[in-house]
């Protein structure tokens, strides 16, 4: 994982802009909160199994949950550890894997394996530098597998993380404009706990998956409405007291 220092160093503006301790509490303790009452109960929370968190993470790149529950079920029946994909045939990889789409994905999920047996004595290095290694890991799937298999205090930014860093610290939409990008991740980077980094990373995608939906986010139900810059009500009130503070 990148530090703050190496993100800065790359071009990310000067850490004022970032948000101040107090509120990184603030954020870490509303979002964990509404977590334990509203996180989705998915199968690939039940494990800690570098395997089968690589494999959920691989079917969910582009496609919907309810969509990945069950042929990630299938797909652990029929190829239940890395020693067993790497053994398989490819075209048979690649029937299994329909009608998920992104076709290109089970034949990175074989390679990755075959490598894993080849290369790494069949466990899954738990490194980002040795993740990203492998063609198919980028900088979330790293993340992901580090903080979700490992325990590793690890930052992500998927869709869903964007749209919330996006919408609360920075007050617009997200873009994919490379800057921008390394702001996410600096930010992300920068409210991670130093303990329960599993579920506060799985709590920041639900709360993006759940609450702040691309279009028609449900604003008021957001444990984050208090804090966030794009929330109407609190640019309203923000502007009053910039108003107030203007007149003689």
């Amino acid at each position: 994982m990148r530090s703050p220092s190496q993100a800065r160093a790359s071009g990310v503006p000067s850490p004022d802009w970032l948000p101040q301790p107090d509120l990184r509490r603030r954020f870490r303790r509303r979002l964990l909160s509404w977590y334990r009452k509203n996180g989705r109960d998915l199968p690939w929370r039940h494990t800690r199994d570098p395997y089968l968190i690589l494999v959920s993470e691989v079917m969910l790149q582009q496609t919907q949950v309810d969509r990945v529950i069950p042929k990630y079920k299938e797909w652990l029946q029929k190829y239940p550890s890395f020693e067993v994909l790497a053994a398989a045939r490819l075209s048979e990889v690649n029937r299994t894997w329909r009608p998920l789409g992104y076709n290109a994905r089970p034949g990175r999920l074989h390679a990755i394996a075959q490598e894993v047996i080849d290369r790494c004595g069949g466990r899954l290095p738990s490194g980002e530098k040795a993740l990203r290694s492998f063609k198919g890991i980028g900088a979330y799937t790293a993340g992901a597998i580090q903080s979700f298999a490992f325990g590793k205090r690890a930052a992500i930014v998927d869709t869903n993380v964007a749209r919330v860093l996006s919408r609360v610290f920075l007050g617009q939409e997200t873009s994919i404009d490379r800057a921008f990008r390394k702001q996410l991740w600096l930010l992300s980077e920068t409210l991670l706990p130093r303990r329960n980094v599993f579920d506060f990373n799985q709590a920041f995608m639900d709360l993006g998956a759940m609450v702040c939906v691309a279009r028609r986010p449900h604003c008021p139900v957001c444990p984050m409405s208090p804090l966030c810059k794009t929330y109407f009500f609190n640019k309203d009130l923000g502007e009053r007291k910039q108003r107030n503070r203007s007149r003689p």
